[in-house]
This record gives C-alpha cells, sequence and structure tokens, in this order.
C-alpha cells in the first residue's frame, strides 16, 4: 500500500526529501497559523477590520491590473470601459480602508446572500446525485452552509462586526492544524 504522502493524483510519486527535510518548518508554519487563529477568534472586530483591509489591498491591486489592461485593448469603448472598471475597484478599496467597519457590514452582507445561495444550489445537486455517489454528504454540505448563510443574514447588520472575524479565525486553525499534520506526516513518513 502506498503512502498517501507519497502518492500523487498524477500517477508518479511526489519528491518528499526536500519537504520531510523541512517538516520542522511546516509544523513551525502550523503552530503559527494555529496562534494566529486564536487570536483571531480572541478579538473577532480586530480580525474583520483585519479581513477588510486585505479585501482592499486586493480590490486596489485588481483595480491597477484593469487599469494597465486598458492601456492593452485597442479600442476606445473598451478601453474607456477597463479604464472605469479599474477606477472603481481601486475606488473601492480605498472606501474600505476609510470606512472599514462600514464596508465589513457590506460584505458580510454578499458573504451571506453567496452562502444561502451556494447552500441551495448543493442540496439541489446533491438531490439530483442519487444513485451510487454520496449525494448525502452533499446535502449535508448545503444544509449547513446554507444554515451558516441563513444565521448571518437573520444577525446582519450586527454579524458584520465579528462574522469575518470568526471566519478568519476558524479558517487559521484549521489550515494550521493541516500544516502541522502534515509536517509530522511527513516526519514519520518511510524514506522512498
Amino acid at each position: 500500500m502506498s503512502n498517501i504522502l507519497s502518492a500523487s493524483p498524477f500517477g508518479s510519486a511526489l519528491p518528499l526529501a526536500p519537504l520531510r527535510a523541512k517538516w520542522g518548518w511546516i509544523v513551525a508554519l502550523g503552530v503559527v497559523y494555529v496562534v494566529a487563529g486564536f487570536i483571531a477568534l480572541g478579538s473577532v472586530v480586530a480580525a474583520t477590520a483585519a479581513a477588510v483591509w486585505v479585501v482592499g489591498i486586493m480590490m486596489i491591486i485588481a483595480g491597477v491590473a484593469e487599469v494597465i489592461n486598458a492601456f492593452q485593448v485597442r479600442t476606445w469603448g473598451r478601453f474607456i470601459f477597463w479604464l472605469l472598471l479599474g477606477i472603481l475597484y481601486i475606488i473601492a478599496g480605498f472606501v474600505a480602508f476609510e470606512n472599514t467597519l462600514l464596508a465589513a457590514i457590506w460584505l458580510t452582507l454578499l458573504l451571506g446572500a453567496a452562502l444561502v445561495a451556494s447552500g441551495i444550489v448543493r442540496v439541489f445537486l446533491g438531490f439530483n446525485m442519487r444513485g451510487g455517489s454520496p449525494w448525502g454528504w452533499v446535502v449535508i454540505s448545503g444544509l449547513i452552509t446554507l444554515l451558516l448563510g441563513i444565521v448571518i443574514l437573520a444577525h446582519w447588520p450586527y454579524s458584520g462586526l465579528y462574522a469575518l472575524g470568526i471566519i478568519l479565525g476558524v479558517d487559521l486553525v484549521f489550515a494550521g492544524a493541516g500544516w502541522i499534520g502534515l509536517g509530522l506526516g511527513l516526519r514519520n513518513a518511510p524514506a522512498v
């Protein structure tokens, strides 16, 4: 039986020797993630603000890329469209910096709506997958996503102050646990 750490979905074994040599650093990265996650969970409003700042930075970067792309377009009508789109992204990024908590409230509304829509679609797809496939897990996943979206929307706009921070904190904790597990698995993996 092959080791899951050395198996590749592409059919050949992954070279684990370089990773195995750095297993301690991978575990340390996981510990940093877990600690950062618990810090975020300890101050969810600050974590929400930090998440909005990251969104603002990404919007500014995307806006600059759109403006640069506008100058690559040859026709005048498309140039104006791309340029306007880039400028709007840049303005939205700066608005996120200027009023972080208001931006968090609106981002949380969009997140809640997206979770509700995603949950409904996942439940629908799950019920249409019946017949040998693990359709029940897809339905359960969709119901959980739908419920999370409903909870966020039911408490909106107040959920805008803490929802993004909680999601960020939980994500960091689980990502850190994954890195720790990978690092410890690499340490204990047999040499190939």
